[in-house]
């Protein structure tokens, strides 16, 4: 069973038209695992998505951080090879992959303009 914040964020995501398939979450779960945003390389994130997983520091955080993992979803299930290779690349701030997910989370709340999927690199 899907976590209702899921389905909500896959509401947000489904208005945009960024990518040829609509994101697909029957095999996305989320996990609250505050042990993981106490090791270095996380300490600084609220959330981490993996292909599968999105991981949040905690229970309570707001849906727009739900919106924002589950892009990086969708992006790994068109990209699932370049998108998480692109962090060896650029650099977080700099990230078009972060780009995105930020504008998502942004555009689907109501504010800002829509970004077109990232540049090939």
């Amino acid at each position: 069973m899907s976590d209702g914040r899921l389905l909500t964020a896959k509401a947000r995501l489904d208005q945009l038209d960024w990518w040829p398939k609509r994101v697909v979450v029957d095999n996305v779960r989320i996990v609250i695992a505050p042990w993981l945003f106490r090791l270095p390389p996380w300490r600084r994130f609220d959330g981490f998505a993996t292909h599968r997983i999105i991981f949040l520091r905690a229970p309570d955080l707001q849906d727009g951080l739900v919106t924002h993992e589950l892009c990086h979803v969708w992006q790994m299930q068109h990209r699932p090879i370049r998108m998480p290779l692109s962090y060896l690349v650029c650099s977080y701030d700099r990230n078009p992959y972060e780009r995105q997910a930020r504008d998502a989370a942004r555009v689907t709340a109501g504010r800002g303009q829509a970004g077109a999927p990232p540049e090939s690199h």
